[in-house]
């Protein structure tokens, strides 16, 4: 589903720029600079915002105890990919 229809950006792509991103990226506008655009008419943010938190699971407020993305597994540059490719 197009979730951003001034950029072209789907529900897809938003979720491969957060399993791909080491630095989690938790808001729209960190979303659009992982997508390589920016935001034009702000619509979409709402959705974004959604999409991310759905994604990111338990990690989507802060990461826990035992998260792959936790200060141990920080040290490792791409811990989060490495987990998401394992999660799928």
């Amino acid at each position: 589903m197009i979730v951003c229809s001034c950029n072209v950006i789907s529900d897809q792509d938003i979720r491969s720029a957060v399993s791909a991103s080491a630095d989690l990226p938790r808001n729209a506008k960190q979303i659009y600079g992982c997508l390589g655009c920016s935001a034009e008419c702000g619509r979409c943010a709402r959705t974004i915002k959604t999409i991310i938190d759905e994604a990111l699971g338990a990690c989507a407020k802060s990461c826990c105890a035992g998260c792959p993305h936790s200060e141990a597994a920080s040290a490792q540059p791409h811990a989060h990919t490495e987990f998401a490719l394992a999660a799928s």
